[in-house]
């Protein structure tokens, strides 16, 4: 496929035929996702693949918290999960909340689930001493992650980048025999979409994009 035309229509699948992945498929995703760019060229990814029915079954409870809150924010009209901006919402209220079951099955049902970790041993985390949440560790993963999403869409597969269960980072690791110094980056339900989406809606660069200022003319 063409190159721009696969970033244009990698989409977020979340519902699969029951059409299997095999490992040469999965070979061949990460094979050519590995050159995606890291800090220092270390390539301090590790992935995780799981196809056992009852381990996908275990990471639906680690999702659930986090999937709670999140739907109840969006009911109420916020940002879910925001650093700047603090849910206004009791923990009764959340907890009230009822979890859409059909994200939960875009894991337990996907042929086969990814698991993204990182290295900390090896990530220079630039902005760890500033007064905010770090992102900039991520520069060091994330490229690689969407670099799968791409090779899997060129391969006629899709997923979706998911990051709910990093708030049960802990059992996660319990659950999947992860050392310390790893962390948690991404899960990515992987398969054959329902439905290939072709037609994605983003923002126009002149919405995101100015010159020499954050407040400058913008690219049009």
């Amino acid at each position: 496929m063409d190159l721009f035309e696969v970033m244009r229509t990698t989409f977020a699948a979340r519902e699969f035929t029951d059409d299997p992945v095999s490992d040469e498929q999965i070979f061949k995703i990460l094979d050519n996702a590995r050159f995606a760019p890291s800090g220092g060229n270390r390539q301090g990814w590790r992935v995780v693949i799981v196809r056992e029915q009852a381990t996908k079954d275990a990471l639906g409870p680690l999702i659930e918290p986090a999937l709670r809150r999140y739907v109840a924010q969006v009911g109420r009209g916020e940002a879910p999960w925001n650093t700047i901006l603090p849910t206004t919402l009791t923990q009764a209220e959340i907890d009230a909340t009822p979890v859409p079951q059909k994200l939960i099955a875009a894991i337990s049902q996907a042929p086969v689930v990814l698991m993204v970790l990182v290295d900390l041993a090896v990530v220079a985390s630039f902005d760890s001493e500033l007064p905010r949440i770090g992102v900039i560790s991520g520069g060091s993963v994330y490229p690689f992650v969407w670099n799968i999403l791409l090779a899997a869409r060129n391969e006629g597969l899709g997923g979706t980048l998911t990051t709910f269960i990093g708030g049960q980072e802990d059992q996660l690791k319990s659950l999947l025999n992860i050392p310390d110094q790893y962390a948690f980056a991404a899960m990515i339900p992987l398969g054959k979409p329902v439905k290939q989406l072709t037609k994605l809606k983003r923002h126009p660069v002149e919405a995101f994009t100015t010159f020499e200022r954050f407040d400058g003319a913008p690219l049009k």
